[in-house]
């Protein structure tokens, strides 16, 4: 292996990566978030960590239900307040605070807000997305992890 050539974490380690995709798996079908929000708060997350693989991938995956112009603004997001519902302001702000929550400590603010925009479930649900993302993030940022954007 040379210098610059990254392992492939899911192949080293498949029953880590069975774990962490079975986290994914209830994401995606056990809870009743929204599939674009979801998708939303992967994208966001990924920003915030600067995941280039997920980035690109969940940019895809939110193309397939939200208007580009919407996407290019989701790091802007509290500053175009009209492209996004209440509930999904609440939970991008939601995600930057979980996501950073070694600098937030997960404001009293933030939490009053997700927790009145989200039944209790969905908030629990909606925490378990951010921090599974964040997990995703920290595998896919340092073995670097291919994208399919071309040049």
């Amino acid at each position: 292996m040379s210098d610059n050539t990254r392992l492939i974490w899911h192949a080293v380690a498949p029953q880590g990566a069975k774990a962490l995709f079975g986290i994914h798996h209830y994401i995606t079908t056990g809870t009743n978030l929204p599939g674009e929000l979801i998708h939303l708060v992967f994208l966001r997350v990924s920003q915030i960590n600067g995941c280039a693989h997920c980035i690109d991938l969940h940019t895809r995956d939110l193309l397939k239900t939200m208007s580009i112009d919407k996407v290019a603004l989701v790091p802007v997001w509290a500053e175009v307040p009209h492209l996004f519902s209440e509930q999904y302001r609440a939970a991008l702000a939601w995600a930057e605070e979980v996501t950073l929550v070694s600098e937030t400590h997960a404001s009293d603010g933030a939490y009053v807000a997700a927790a009145a925009a989200f039944e209790p479930k969905d908030l629990v649900d909606l925490t378990i997305t951010i921090a599974a993302m964040n997990a995703f993030n920290r595998l896919g940022a340092p073995f670097r992890l291919p994208v399919k954007a071309l040049a």
